[in-house]
């Protein structure tokens, strides 16, 4: 029978109560019983709305560019161009396969990237606890919920002593509440503080959240570069109907037919507006975050990439990511307990031994055996976290009573346990020598039997830098950015470590950055964007930082692992969730790191850079392509009042050069040696000059064939067909590279390939004719051929005095809106500072 169980019961029932219903205990379930639940209440997922294989491939076949095709068919059929209506009809399948495949590839891509950003979570099966994805949860499972993690379902809390949690975005309820035992948490909460055991009693769409998803919808918000290139495209799509109408207006005016000059036009539409723009973005975007996920970092949203290509400021966090993470013990420092022993033995009992951390582990391989005494059983045990920088583990002694321990930050302890001011100077003194040397200090305290905290003393921690730190900050610096190390060490610990892997020694203390009150000087973009690094830092000021540094005109990469750095991770132009971040994390970041170490990072922003570029080339390409054949086809027509190529040679046209610019997504690029960031004017610019080239090109090519070789018309049209088609793809290798097209980087071969390809066969349909153009001679061939390659160069030319003239141009363009922006300052500053 169907186990059911709703919010409002859950609530009211007690532990037990709902223990019985859900059949299950407070040792979880045995795996043959998950995999019947999970077969019988499916995945833990919400519902997503998949459209099936045959309706997205009739999609393609619905639409403005789609419409205007099956228009100029039936156009075709009524002035009975059956050649035409055939080539058309093949241009409107070609199309919509070629759609249909490539959001395939891209849909294909982000499956396996959200399979690799699926959440996991901590079950209790077969009397044993294991990670496991949250989406094979099943009513019944005992979870551990902890600081950090999102909540995978429905929960009810059976063990443990609170769990404060935040479930703003389901509830509305500002604050983080406290949960104890017997009550419930939701589905997509975050647990702020504490852990906690619990038993899921609903998972997917039976969850509170799964109920109200409506709350937790998102709009895809494009991304600059995407509203960027979608507005070229609105661009070339006036310019075309503009160019279309004066056409049809004048042409019928001079006596053409008009259903023929109609058809025409709506086919001269179609190959000039940017048809495959959503396709090459999506799959170049899709592939590359596959990519990416190769290379250890994994995409959460396609958007960022842009972002991360343009990023110059790397706000690095220091443990696990510049050094090793694995801590070892040095000296020790006695307080209140009599020998090392002791000092060791607490800290232990203030550690998880199920699932430590960093220094738990350390503690523990310091301890006689790895373990708590024999003797002594844990009765509740308060795990770290970032706000009280501590955790406690409160024990049951041999003789009955019972013994607290606690570790943590020195400053902490020290409170706890309210010394003197002659005892927090000596320890201060002990805490400041054992910096200079790099080593980190941990304070341990302890009670009995409720009385009064006493300072035990202090453990050193040295957690040396990674092996390649150093080389990766090199590396990173050598491609424009500026890595910046964030700490909540000492300022003398980040000092030292920082000038080991080359950051630089200039590390501030937050406190001194924003002032012991949080409140922010006039000129804090200016410390922040000049300093190295900032240690003693709070979560708080993570935010701080991202901000000022965006404010100076940065942007701005920002590690973080914690819950509490999810505000500054998504703040952040690209968040970055280092390996072992809690889900929190994970979910606020863009950019998922699976292994350790700042290279990742430095990997990533590389291939965002050649991903960028490949975009870049593309925007380039369609703009030029747009110009050369529309602006050329509409002016030889009002020049020469004849068709300077018909409408099967355009929709062929369309053919040739489509499929070598579907192959973009895997093209070799440079890697830029700055940030990449999108500039309209240099594309535009770039691109018309190449547009202008090329459709001077093609008027002297159609000169030549018609006042000086004296061609039929036919004929001519043939000449133009194959320049335009061989022009077409040598404007795709000029396009895609800021310098002369013919040196490295080298297209990639599957992009080679199916431009040599489809040149051939364009070259043998003229060379035959097949009823569709009139043949030439492969004398007439050879001609086009060098003709059409010696232009290239022209245009190769033209296209590299336009960058060179852009560059020398820019910094004086960027200087001049530094001197704008410069007063805009100062009056913002005196506005604060009187305020």
């Amino acid at each position: 029978m169907p186990i059911t169980i709703d919010t409002k019961k859950a609530e009211s029932a007690s532990v037990e109560e709902t223990l019985a219903t859900l059949q299950t205990t407070a040792d979880g379930l045995d795996g043959q019983t998950a995999r019947a639940r999970l077969d019988e209440y499916g995945p833990n997922r919400l519902p997503e709305d998949r459209r099936s294989g045959w309706r997205r491939l009739l999609h393609y076949f619905w639409g403005p560019i789609p419409g205007m095709i099956e228009a100029a068919a039936v156009l075709s059929a009524l002035v009975r161009h059956w050649a035409d209506l055939v080539i058309i009809v093949l241009l409107l399948l070609f199309n919509a396969a070629v759609g249909f495949w490539q959001e395939y590839k891209a849909s294909s891509a982000l499956d396996a990237l959200k399979q690799q950003l699926a959440m996991k979570a901590r079950v209790r099966r077969d009397g044993q606890w294991q990670a496991i994805d949250a989406a094979e949860l099943v009513p019944g499972d005992v979870v551990s919920v902890k600081l950090g993690d999102i909540v995978p379902a429905d929960i009810k809390l059976v063990a443990g002593d609170y769990l404060s949690v935040d479930q703003s975005a389901l509830t509305g309820e500002s604050l983080a509440v406290q949960r104890r035992r017997s009550e419930v948490i939701y589905s997509g909460s975050i647990a702020r503080q504490g852990q906690m055991q619990g038993v899921v009693y609903a998972t997917g769409a039976h969850t509170y959240l799964g109920r109200t998803a409506q709350l937790v919808q998102k709009a895809g918000a494009p991304s600059h570069f995407q509203k960027a290139v979608l507005s070229i495209g609105d661009y070339l799509i006036y310019i075309s109907l503009a160019l279309v109408i004066v056409l049809v207006g004048i042409e019928l005016m001079r006596g053409l037919p008009w259903l023929e000059l109609v058809q025409f036009a709506l086919i001269l539409t179609v190959a000039s507006i940017p048809v495959a723009m959503p396709a090459v973005l999506s799959v170049t975007m899709a592939l590359g975050a596959l990519n990416l996920s190769k290379d250890k970092a994994i995409v959460s949203r396609l958007e960022s990439i842009e972002e991360m290509a343009g990023v110059d400021v790397l706000c690095s966090d220091k443990t696990g990511t510049l050094t090793r993470n694995q801590l070892t013990l040095g000296e020790t420092q006695l307080f209140g307990v009599d020998s090392a022993e002791w000092l060791l033995r607490d800290a232990a009992m203030a550690s998880e031994a199920d699932n430590p951390d960093a220094i738990d582990s350390a503690v523990f391989a310091a301890v006689a055996d790895g373990r708590v005494p024999e003797g002594y059983t844990l009765d509740h045990f308060v795990p770290f976290d970032p706000v009280s920088k501590r955790s406690l583990g409160a024990w049951q002694t041999p003789q009955g009573g019972t013994r607290e321990a606690a570790k943590g930050a020195p400053q902490v302890m020290l409170d706890l346990a309210g010394v003197d001011a002659e005892t927090r100077q000596r320890a201060q003194a002990w805490i400041d020598a054992q910096a200079e040397r790099g080593y980190r200090t941990l304070g341990v305290a302890h009670r009995e039997d409720a009385g009064a905290w006493v300072f035990d003393g202090m453990l050193a921690l040295f957690d040396p830098p990674r092996e390649d730190s150093a080389r990766t900050i090199a590396e990173a610096r050598a491609h424009g950015i500026e890595v910046k190390m964030i700490t909540g060490d000492n300022q003398a610990i980040g000092r030292e470590l920082a000038g080991q892997v080359g950051i630089g020694r200039n590390i501030l203390a937050a406190n001194q950055v924003f002032g012991a009150d949080g409140a922010a000087p006039a000129d804090l973009a200016e410390r922040i964007d000049a300093a190295d690094g900032f240690a003693q830092v709070f979560p708080e000021h993570k935010y701080g930082i991202v901000k000022a540094l965006q404010a100076a005109g940065h942007q701005v990469a920002m590690t973080g692992d914690g819950v509490n750095d999810a505000p500054a991770l998504k703040q952040a132009d690209v968040g970055v969730a280092v390996s072992g971040a809690t889900e929190a994390a994970r979910a606020a970041a863009s950019l998922i790191l699976t292994a350790p170490g700042l290279s990742t990072v430095v990997k990533a922003v590389e291939e965002a850079r050649r991903i960028f570029e490949r975009m870049n080339a593309y925007a380039v390409y369609r703009i030029t392509e747009t110009i050369r054949i529309m602006v050329f086809v509409v002016l030889a027509m009002l020049a020469y009042n004849i068709y300077p190529i018909t409408a099967v040679m355009i929709i062929l046209l369309a053919f040739f050069n489509d499929v070598p610019i579907m192959t973009i997504a895997y093209d070799r690029t440079a890697l830029d040696p700055k940030p990449v960031r999108w500039d309209m004017r240099r594309v535009l610019s770039a691109a018309t000059a190449m547009g202008l080239t090329g459709t001077i090109g093609s008027f002297l090519m159609l000169y030549v064939a018609i006042d000086y070789l004296h061609l039929p018309t036919p004929k001519v049209q043939t000449y133009i067909f194959l320049k335009m088609a061989v022009a077409g793809h040598l404007t795709l290798f000029v396009s895609r590279t800021r310098g002369a097209y013919w040196r490295k980087p080298w297209p990639a071969p599957v992009m080679l390939w199916s431009a040599i390809v489809t040149k051939v066969a364009a070259t043998l349909l003229c060379a035959w004719g097949l009823g569709l153009v009139a043949r030439i001679s492969w004398a007439e061939i050879g001609l086009i051929w060098g003709y059409s390659l010696v232009w290239s160069l022209l245009t190769d030319w033209v296209k590299r005095v336009v960058y060179r003239h852009l560059e020398h141009v820019a910094p004086r363009h960027r200087e001049f809106l530094r001197t704008l922006q410069h007063p805009f300052h100062a009056y913002v500053g005196a506005r604060r500072r009187r305020s």
